[in-house]
């Protein structure tokens, strides 16, 4: 068992029970691309220790995210700047006219029409401006989306380009309100600080990811200006093990794609998927340890055709088993409780009610400590009490952490609902030359592959990876062979297979290098 970390008082919860069981915080609105980015916004304050533990914060770090106002704004806050370009008004004009209107939309937070007179210098024309805006925004993310303008993130081309997540109202406040970077990518990030290869991975990420001489990086840059930072540093959330093969699972596949022979920012979209994928499976491995099922976590996957519906069935109800752990998890964490030594050794106090509710509060900070009807839980039965904690906390757990499965495995392609009615695991193109990248070198037998999909990450796919479904009669021997062999085919379309004859085929890597990428 590994090692937990004493969880520091989390403020602005009522109770912590997602919170010990996952950490501060898992959330299904930060999707894993979202995670990345807070994840290198943290990784971009501390290049001078790159994924290393942060000394005196028991297990937590410090960092200062970047708020670029003024980039965000002329992206993604500047609809009029196409057609100003696009009039037939004097250079000197046009930029005359859009100063008028940025000035009107400005937050007073570093983008008045006095701090962005670099601008000028920065571009010969207003049209070449005007292209600038329009490549950057044409490569971020959820350009389209109908999220506030400063929710919208452009491609992390390098470190002028990160920023947190902020929510500014009318008057110009500001205030990173948690919704879309709640935390998850300053877990990723101590989870890398945690792996036994972190280091070396945040040195090879800062030489990759953060060189400020990149072209795209300095278009960025003569965008925003001079960085804009927040005055004070602030401390990550709270990741509760110290150790797991997972965190040194991620480390491993990243380190894996870095060393593909394709340029970095190719890269990260296959770093986002597989993040996803691992991210999903420490959500649910935990859940399943805590719920007291040390069972491997598996996806039984359809290879999409209109014939296997028997594969359909069991991948769907794959899918829903999963989805039931989290909850299972909140449960048994908190009747836990029940047979720890302290709970039972109050029973012989004469104050045995009030020592549980003390038990509670240090266990789940619950009930809060200036509550009014303190007096009252100290005199209700224990049971009642953890009653009435699991009545609060599975509300609370299903309004964000427990849609977690559902939300991701859609974001990464894994879950689809496509030729059925209910969702289950049937993975998309994308997801899959992303798994093969992570872990093909040259190349690889094709059932090895299989092999190492499953131990990895869980994937069933074929008959050998799925002998407990055979065991258990839940299949026939041949409708899993026939799913191995649309896999096969699948990858082949994909230039990801090469048949040498009907019974030996190659998973290859197209981008796989002999040279080593130097830290």
């Amino acid at each position: 068992m590994s090692e937990i970390i004493k969880r520091p008082v989390i403020r602005g919860v009522d109770f912590c029970v997602d919170e010990n069981i996952w950490g501060h915080r898992l959330y299904d609105e930060q999707l894993p691309h979202l995670t990345v980015l807070e994840f290198l916004g943290v990784l971009g304050s501390n290049l001078d220790k790159p994924l290393r533990p942060h000394e005196g914060l028991d297990g937590a770090v410090r960092f200062r995210p970047q708020r670029q106002i003024r980039l965000r704004g002329l992206l993604f806050n500047n609809p009029y700047v196409e057609s100003i370009a696009e009039s037939k008004l004097s250079d000197e004009d046009k930029w005359r006219q859009w100063l008028e209107k940025f000035d009107q939309g400005k937050t007073g937070h570093g983008d008045t029409v006095s701090d962005i007179t670099y601008l000028r210098q920065s571009f010969t024309s207003f049209d070449d401006f005007s292209k600038a805006i329009e490549l950057l925004r044409s490569s971020s993310f959820e350009s389209r989306s109908n999220k506030r303008w400063s929710s919208k993130f452009v491609f992390p081309f390098g470190p002028d380009s990160l920023y947190e997540d902020l929510q500014i109202d009318a008057k110009g406040n500001m205030s990173n309100d948690r919704r879309f970077f709640a935390r998850t990518g300053e877990l990723l990030y101590l989870m890398l600080t945690r792996a036994k290869r972190g280091s070396e991975l945040g040195d090879l990420l800062a030489k990759r990811l953060f060189d400020r001489s990149t072209p795209m990086n300095r278009l960025t840059r003569a965008l925003q200006g001079a960085p804009q930072l927040p005055e004070e540093p602030r401390v990550s959330g709270y990741l509760p093990e110290a150790c797991n093969p997972r965190f040194d699972q991620i480390c491993e596949d990243w380190l894996a794609i870095l060393s593909r022979d394709m340029p970095v920012y190719d890269a990260l979209e296959h770093l986002i998927a597989i993040t996803g994928l691992n991210m999903l499976l420490y959500f649910l491995e935990r859940a399943k340890r805590v719920a007291g099922d040390d069972d491997p976590v598996e996806f039984v996957c359809e290879i999409v055709s209109r014939d296997g519906r028997k594969v359909r069935a069991l991948s769907g109800d794959s899918y829903l088993v999963n989805q039931g752990y989290p909850e299972k998890a909140i449960r048994a964490h908190i009747e836990l409780i029940r047979r720890e030594k302290a709970w039972i050794d109050a029973g012989d106090v004469e104050s045995s009610h009030a020592e549980r509710v003390k038990l509670l509060r240090e266990t789940f900070q619950w009930p809060p400590s200036d509550d009014k009807d303190e007096e009252n839980y100290a005199s209700r039965n224990p049971d009642e009490l953890v009653s009435t904690l699991v009545g609060l906390a599975l509300p609370r757990h299903s309004q964000h952490v427990g849609k977690i499965h559902a939300a991701w495995s859609r974001a990464i392609g894994l879950s689809s609902r496509r030729l059925s009615r209910r969702y289950r695991y049937a993975p998309n193109d994308r997801l899959l030359k992303s798994v093969v990248i992570a872990i093909v070198g040259d190349r690889m037998q094709f059932d090895e592959f299989l092999a190492e999909a499953k131990r990895r990450y869980g994937l069933v796919i074929g008959d050998a990876e799925g002998s407990r479904l055979l065991e258990a009669k839940s299949i026939d021997q041949a409708e899993l062979s026939e799913n191995r062999d649309n896999l096969e085919s699948r990858l082949v379309g994909l230039g990801l297979v090469r048949r040498l004859s009907d019974s030996c085929s190659f998973v290859e890597n197209p981008f796989f290098s002999e040279v080593e990428v130097a830290c």
